[in-house]
């Protein structure tokens, strides 16, 4: 039997190509199993490529989050971005699209994560190093009394923003 963790997952990776089609893309899951890599997207005259690796969530996490992994960190490539789907708490809400470049979201969980092992946890412990990341839309659960440079808002100008799709030879 098929979990809806999986269900959700395909669902993210088709609202994805969907708004890709929509918007005059050529886009195809990649084969299962491809390296990083969820979604293949090309502009029409097949010259501008670039992958999406897509993470979607639906009502899940209290810190309105996308699960991530260690390896997240160091994967760092000009032509890779993130979708982060949020579906929100049932079918009937609005579906979210934050488009992200890999070398955000390298920054973003490596710094966000080394400042949550530097704050003590409960009752003052040190924390314990594990492969588990999150991408969140605040940090300041992670970073607690020292500055958070990834404070609620800092994930907006993210959102549906595919515009940066486009080749960036070419749109500058």
């Amino acid at each position: 039997m098929i979990s809806k963790t999986a269900l959700t997952g395909a669902a993210g990776e088709h609202y994805v190509l969907s708004e890709l089609l929509r918007r005059g893309y050529i886009a195809t899951l990649a084969p299962q199993g491809a390296p990083n890599m969820d979604v293949v997207v090309a502009d029409t005259d097949g010259r501008n490529f670039c992958a999406i690796q897509v993470k979607t969530r639906q009502n899940s996490g209290r810190d309105g989050g996308w699960h991530m992994s260690a390896k997240h960190e160091k994967i760092i490539e000009e032509r890779l971005f993130y979708a982060f789907v949020d579906f929100g708490c049932s079918p009937t809400d609005s579906t979210e699209v934050y488009l992200v470049p890999s070398a955000k979201v390298a920054e973003v969980i490596s710094a966000a994560h080394a400042a949550w092992l530097d704050n003590p946890g409960k009752g003052g412990r040190k924390r314990k190093d594990g492969p588990m990341r999150r991408f969140t839309p605040d940090y300041a659960s992670a970073f607690g009394p020292k500055p958070n440079p990834y404070p609620t808002g800092w994930l907006e100008p993210y959102r549906r923003a595919w515009w940066q799709l486009e080749n960036s030879e070419e749109s500058h």
